[in-house]
């Protein structure tokens, strides 16, 4: 119900570019710059200071930003109140999830909730766990599920359960013969590592930096941005990962990957990330629990 040219306005504002905010609109760049160019005539007025290569707000679209917030805010809230009216749960959820949330935990929690609300149209956007933050922050999904702690003080964060890590290499690496290993062991190995901005990868670099290992000396032979991707290689015996237990169960039953539990145990929480300040509806609020739910009996199954 609100006007478009403050939606995307309002992620122009927050992006402070153009190309990320077509990205994050799912619009293409020339589209955010019309509507921003209508805007401006609108009000007869600057929002945006262009120059260098960078933009940034005008006095007046420090105001209109404001406004935005708060007008999308009660649209979104007026849309949701009246949908309730009518004792369904229904419509669009927009939810974000990290890499290996998203690939081997979510799909059956969103198709049984999908099974059990049938008027709900659930939309499932993948990306590490920096972007889904940044996009929940600028509330073009109306959840996130992360893999690290939450770094931006205007979100909401819910830890929903525990998740293992451990190292996993071919059957036929020095490493699959133990039965635990050390920081110490692990950092003379081959490793294979996820991307910056990555749960895992944050988490396993605070793992090796209290060993007082720095994260810079590994032997990092390769970065790669899924685990799907990491597993591939894992296989191909050049070297070591570390992911979570969700992840390699299947590869661990057909004996192509050897799962080895670290020393100290490495456990991480994996959390649910939200707007401190929007109004959750009963649909967000619904799924907020059947997920922590599903996903607590998950964690408890691999324990």
């Amino acid at each position: 119900m609100a006007d478009r040219r403050l939606q995307v306005f309002h992620a122009v504002a927050k992006q402070l570019s153009f190309t990320k905010a077509a990205e994050v609109l799912f619009m293409t760049q020339p589209a955010v710059t019309f509507q921003i160019k209508q805007l401006e005539e609108h009000f007869n007025t600057r929002l945006f200071d262009r120059g260098h290569g960078k933009i940034s707000l005008t006095p007046a679209g420090d105001m209109v930003l404001e406004y935005a917030e708060r007008i999308l805010g009660l649209s979104s809230e007026l849309d949701v109140r009246l949908g309730e009216m009518t004792g369904q749960i229904g419509g669009p959820l927009l939810v974000g999830a990290s890499t290996t949330i998203a690939e081997f935990m979510l799909p059956r929690i969103l198709g049984e909730f999908k099974s059990q609300y049938p008027q709900v149209k659930p939309r499932l956007i993948v990306a590490n766990s920096e972007t889904i933050e940044t996009r929940v922050a600028e509330h073009t999904l109306d959840i996130g599920l992360i893999e690290s702690p939450s770094h931006q003080s205007n979100l909401q964060c819910e830890v929903c359960c525990d998740d293992e890590l451990l190292a996993i290499c071919s059957p036929g690496s020095p490493l699959a013969r133990l039965k635990e290993a050390t920081p110490q062991q692990l950092a003379e190995m081959p490793f294979i590592s996820r991307e910056q901005g990555s749960g895992t990868r944050e988490v396993t670099d605070n793992y090796f930096r209290a060993a007082g290992i720095a994260p810079d000396s590994l032997n990092l032979v390769i970065e790669l941005g899924s685990p799907e991707a990491i597993k591939g290689v894992v296989e191909t015996g050049i070297g070591f990962a570390i992911v979570s237990r969700a992840s390699v169960a299947k590869e661990q039953r057909l004996g192509d990957l050897v799962a080895v539990p670290l020393k100290p145990r490495l456990n991480r929480t994996l959390s649910m990330v939200y707007p401190k300040e929007k109004f959750r509806s009963r649909l967000v609020n619904t799924f907020v629990e059947f997920a922590k739910s599903k996903l607590k009996q998950l964690a408890a199954k691999q324990g």
